[in-house]
């Protein structure tokens, strides 16, 4: 299991964040959503948790076969989804992600939000992450995919009406005022063997540029969510979540639902070492092949 640390800071407050978070996340998941493929929220609900007490417990179904890279689309079934549990106990979340043909693949994200620059060594209040697995992004100077890449989302270019923040400039994260950091705890598991090094470097890459992408859109686009209420962005949230699972359910050409298409279990199958891979027609994993489609992983999270 490979885990890293990432850090990444915003122009914002933690309390400004929860609005900006919920917001970006129903926004992102109704675009990236449609014909068939996107979100699907099963749960929005209150939830108590042993530990934490009081939250908020969100269940989706991420659907994304099409988008996958060649080597995935070899032994993957034709429908298949991600599962992400979030809980969400603000200013603390966990997010959990599992793949229904995958019962060995896993993913697990801590995340808690401080109002500093990202100097917390011991965010969690546990065991310190070890320096060498703690990764520092910038969401001004650190590259994203170029698919990705919009002028309005540029923290170079961007300029808030509304808090008169922006642009971001070189050394903003030394002096700039306000300032947060999202601390993100990343666990990675695929126990396959001869795949699993390359995989969990391959997924914590896709990992960095969701990440940047999904906190340069909070940030850039404040001026559409800042001011709103906890209650309001909540109303909002739910708009988009029957906006996305209408999408979701409907064809490329919206003649009909999808849903009768789809089983209602994925088939799976328990993939333990190279050989049982190559019987599948998978000789290599190409980790040179587009990163998995950009769905909100943190979608809470975070």
């Amino acid at each position: 299991m490979l885990m890293k640390e990432y850090r990444i800071c915003m122009p914002l407050t933690v309390d400004e964040y929860r609005i900006g978070q919920l917001y970006m996340i129903s926004k992102h998941s109704c675009e990236q959503s449609g014909g068939g493929e996107g979100v699907e929220v099963m749960r929005n609900e209150a939830d108590m948790h042993p530990q934490h007490g009081q939250g908020q417990l969100t269940e989706k179904r991420i659907y994304l076969s099409s988008k996958l890279p060649a080597w995935a689309r070899a032994f993957a079934p034709r429908f298949f989804y991600v599962t992400e549990k979030a809980w969400n106990f603000y200013p603390y979340t966990i997010t959990e992600y599992s793949v229904s043909f995958l019962p060995k693949f896993s993913i697990r994200i801590e995340t808690r939000f401080e109002n500093n620059n990202g100097d917390n060594d011991n965010v969690f209040g546990d065991t310190p992450t070890p320096p060498e697995n703690v990764s520092f992004l910038d969401i001004l100077s650190d590259p994203i995919p170029e698919r990705h890449y919009k002028e309005s989302e540029d923290p170079s270019r961007w300029m808030s009406s509304k808090t008169g923040r922006g642009p971001l400039e070189k050394g903003w994260r030394d002096d700039h005022k306000p300032i947060m950091c999202s601390y993100k705890r990343v666990q990675c598991s695929f126990e396959v063997y001869g795949f699993q090094t390359k995989t969990e470097d391959f997924i914590h890459k896709s990992i960095q540029d969701i990440l940047l992408v999904g906190h340069r859109q909070a940030v850039t686009w404040i001026d559409e969510w800042h001011g709103l209420s906890l209650d309001e962005v909540r109303e909002y949230e739910q708009t988009m979540q029957e906006k996305t699972n209408s999408k979701v359910k409907s064809n490329p050409c919206n003649t009909g639902p999808l849903a009768a298409s789809r089983p209602a279990f994925s088939r799976s199958i328990s993939v333990t070492d190279e050989r049982s891979l190559k019987k599948l027609g998978v000789t290599t994993v190409d980790m040179s092949e587009s990163p998995l489609p950009h769905s909100r992983l943190h979608s809470t999270p975070e």
